[in-house]
């Protein structure tokens, strides 16, 4: 674990509430990565029972700045882990994970191009992956997105999406299936 990034409470302002505490979970990574800018490397996260944090690592929870908010008595907390290796293709560096058992969940944040559904029709075939992300990237019509899966030991889900086109808190879609290819390789972690 490399940094413990102060996460904005679900009560203040910038971070909706959220009806369970991973939505709450996915929202606060979300605006953590906003406040990061654009433009920035994947990140991983560990989701923790932040009651359990508390109780059996007080240190660290003072550290995080977790309080004692009644609140707080059914919420996750995220912990940065260390920087993904770079160069190492994300699906490769999840094979290699593997959670104690304090850990309840992970979170993944990552930026990628899409492209809109009505331009899958014009994809060239017989490309390979590299040539396939070049032409994406000089398409007219990507998008920049920015996506946060998590995903817990139970095998729920959640994910946000923000188009950098439309950074706004206000414009985050939420949704259990909105990334199910990563958030399966995020689920694959807690495995054997």
């Amino acid at each position: 674990m490399s940094s413990f990034p102060s996460f904005p409470s679900p009560s203040e302002p910038g971070t909706p509430m959220a009806a369970s505490p991973l939505t709450r979970a996915v929202l606060e990574i979300d605006e953590y990565a906003s406040g990061l800018g654009w433009d920035q490397p994947a990140r991983l996260f560990a989701l923790v029972d932040t009651a359990k944090l508390r109780a059996q690592e007080p240190g660290l929870a003072a550290q995080l700045g977790l309080d004692e908010t009644p609140g707080n008595a059914t919420s996750l907390t995220p912990i940065e882990q260390d920087e993904l290796p770079r160069g190492t293709a994300l699906d490769k560096f999840l094979g290699t994970i593997a959670w104690p058992d304090a850990v309840v969940g992970c979170a993944l944040t990552v930026e990628r191009l899409m492209l809109p559904p009505s331009a899958e029709g014009t994809v060239p075939n017989g490309m390979n992956e590299k040539q396939l992300a070049k032409w994406v990237a000089a398409h007219p019509d990507r998008q920049e997105v920015r996506m946060t899966v998590a995903v817990l030991r139970d095998g729920a889900r959640e994910s946000a999406l923000r188009l950098r086109e439309k950074d706004s808190p206000n414009e985050v879609l939420t949704g259990a299936d909105l990334v199910p290819g990563l958030a399966e390789a995020l689920a694959a972690t807690f495995e054997g």
